[in-house]
């Protein structure tokens, strides 16, 4: 008898599998929200379908009448923006001293020991000191970002140039090779796959950060439309947001495995 353990779905089967959960949730929204239809037509709990289209019909399609722009997407620009920049700046921080870290030993015993406590402090906790040093404009909230997933790709990438194998670098060093080139030529190469795989695990967390810094401080944005609806029990604005940002965070979630796989081909065949 074939165990568990060995039977693998094909390629047809493995995509029915992974979309059975968000049918069955889909499903059960549906009859949740019609059966609070029926008992209150008013219910703004679990808004029906019709409902939320409607109302996103307003949100995407029409001018809002104080501002003259377009809420829903001058929201998502406002917050794909700011993740942007962040994400763009801790690549290039968490690049260079994590290369610094794991390869050189002086900076390795100077920097190691900040790094780690620098990634304990909760990012959230600091926020404040960030408004009051920075103001409420869109540095700080940049630099939530940045605080937040900088730290940890800095470690990550610190520890996979620790792991390279140590007869590369003494095969580059005997060939004359010196520091510089020893990163740019034998080190560099094979961390560009590990930042984007740490770009993709701190996705999430970024996305938290920005949120939480657009619900207390910001006139536009998903986190700040979400918090500013909130007071008014508007379900029928909040869901769809919430949805919309998991597809951008799962779109940008895929469109850096692309990246990944055209350019490190060969880092996709040794998994």
């Amino acid at each position: 008898m074939r165990r568990l353990v060995n039977r693998a779905p094909g390629r047809g089967g493995a995509l029915a599998l992974g979309a059975l959960p968000f049918i069955l949730l889909a499903f059960a929204y549906l009859i949740a929200s019609h059966i609070r239809a029926a008992e209150n037509s008013g219910d703004k709990l679990l808004p029906t379908p019709a409902v939320i289209a409607d109302t996103m019909h307003g949100y995407a399609f029409e001018e809002d009448s104080r501002s003259g722009s377009v809420l829903f997407w001058t929201d998502t620009l406002a917050s794909l923006k700011r993740l942007v920049i962040a994400l763009a700046l801790s690549s290039a921080i968490g690049m260079v001293f994590g290369v610094a870290i794991g390869v050189i030993p002086l900076i390795r015993a100077t920097l190691a020991p900040f790094v780690a406590a620098l990634s304990m402090i909760p990012p959230l906790a600091v926020l404040p000191i960030l408004f009051i040093v920075m103001g409420l404009g869109e540095v700080a909230k940049v630099a939530l970002m940045v605080i937040g997933i900088t730290p940890v790709i800095v470690r990550d990438l610190a520890l996979r140039a620790g792991e390279l194998p140590s007869e590369q670098l003494i095969k580059a060093q005997t060939l004359g090779a010196s520091t510089w080139q020893l990163i740019l030529r034998v080190v560099l190469p094979q961390i560009w796959p590990r930042l984007i795989d740490s770009l993709r695990l701190t996705l999430g967390a970024a996305w938290l950060f920005l949120i939480a810094a657009e619900a207390i401080a910001s006139t536009e944005g998903l986190g700040y439309r979400i918090f500013l609806v909130r007071r008014y029990l508007a379900m029928d604005v909040i869901l769809p947001y919430v949805v919309w940002i998991t597809l951008l965070a799962f779109t940008m979630d895929w469109a850096l495995r692309l990246i990944r796989s055209r350019a490190c081909p060969w880092a996709e065949m040794a998994r």
